[in-house]
């Protein structure tokens, strides 16, 4: 199974492709704290098409993943 690491200085994430389960998928490892998340195409397709602000709203820090009121999702 091909790998590829993406970083900078704020995430490390494996992406790797999976095809265990009814279609193809990306996987996702979070290297620095171990969470996994699958994506399928009509996720990616969302991630695509969300406005830039949806986008800056997911990646706000302070909206869970680093907030004293964690939210595991």
């Amino acid at each position: 199974m091909d790998q590829w690491i993406i970083a900078s200085e704020f995430a490390e994430v494996a992406v790797s492709l999976d095809t265990e389960a009814n279609g193809p998928r990306l996987r996702l490892t979070d290297l620095r704290g171990g969470r996994v998340r699958y994506l399928d195409a009509l996720e990616l397709e969302a991630l695509a098409w969300l406005p830039d602000e949806r986008m800056r709203e997911l990646l706000d820090p302070s909206a869970g993943r680093w907030s004293d009121g964690r939210r595991d999702g």
